[in-house]
């Protein structure tokens, strides 16, 4: 799933490679998915995108942006992209192919849903899309601790660490994913309830995100998910169904799962107690 890391570090081999080439082939929703999601006609996209240079690409949170000059391909958190050399074959399924004029492809497929939006620039309104324009990225200096310390201000105190870190576009592009290691690194529990957190707690949370996210990105995402070219992200998760039974590097005990506000989280109760 494309969260912050991976969306900054695909987004950024997007631009390496593609910047310049010019997109030959469209073809959408080739092999229909009932949880791919399309901004209006798919059957549209071509018109919008075909003959167009590729301008550049960067990361907007948990989505990356493909510039074809006044156009904008945008992708959501499900999508998997990948890039296949001029004359390499690429795979029969897929929601979105591209072809440019080197016969090099960009294949997008999903698993499980996701957002496949091509649109002209200025022209889209979703509001997933606007918030993660609108709010600064953990990743850049205007997310600091004044910043982060007031998003508290507007939350109901009752709701779980998990709820305030992951949901409601709090902080775009922040998912179940790489919260698990946030957490685990400020010794909190997913489950623990605002109310309980003392500033310390906040600020280490604070601090937890940073650099985080800034080292799961620096090292090409997480090991749980791959890149454009195929290769997994070279940051090693503490907590993940990687590591789910497996020994906490901490203190020893055994890392466990629980399903909890519709995904699993992953975390040692030893090093994680839950405040009540």
């Amino acid at each position: 799933m494309l969260e912050i890391p991976e969306s900054k570090v695909t987004s950024g081999q997007l631009d390496s490679i593609l910047k310049g080439k010019i997109i030959t082939q469209v073809l959408v929703n080739n092999s229909p998915h009932k949880f791919a999601f399309y901004n209006g006609d798919p059957n549209e996209y071509a018109s919008i995108l075909m003959g167009k240079i590729i301008t550049g690409a960067n990361a907007a949170a948990g989505q990356i942006e493909l510039h074809a000059e006044d156009s904008i391909l945008l992708f959501s958190d499900g999508v998997n992209l990948r890039y296949y050399e001029p004359n390499v074959a690429p795979p029969e399924k897929h929601q979105l192919f591209l072809e440019f004029n080197d016969n090099s492809h960009l294949i997008v497929t999903i698993q499980m849903y996701g957002g496949i939006w091509a649109f002209i620039e200025g022209q889209n309104d979703n509001f997933y899309y606007l918030v993660t324009k609108q709010k600064p990225s953990p990743l850049s200096e205007e997310f600091d601790e004044k910043y982060f310390l007031s998003l508290f201000d507007s939350v109901k105190q009752t709701i779980s660490v998990k709820a305030f870190l992951a949901t409601e576009q709090r902080i775009p592009g922040l998912g179940n994913g790489v919260l698990q290691d946030i957490l685990f690194d400020a010794c909190i529990h997913p489950a623990t309830r605002l109310q309980y957190l003392s500033i310390n707690d906040k600020k280490k949370m604070f601090t937890s995100v940073k650099n985080k996210l800034i080292e799961m990105t620096e090292k090409g995402g997480r090991d749980t998910e791959k890149d454009l070219l195929g290769n997994w992200g070279g940051y090693q998760t503490n907590l993940s169904s990687r590591t789910f039974g497996s020994l906490c590097m901490i203190c020893g005990g055994s890392i466990i799962r629980r399903a909890f506000l519709g995904g699993n989280v992953y975390f040692c109760p030893i090093c994680q107690v839950e405040k009540k």
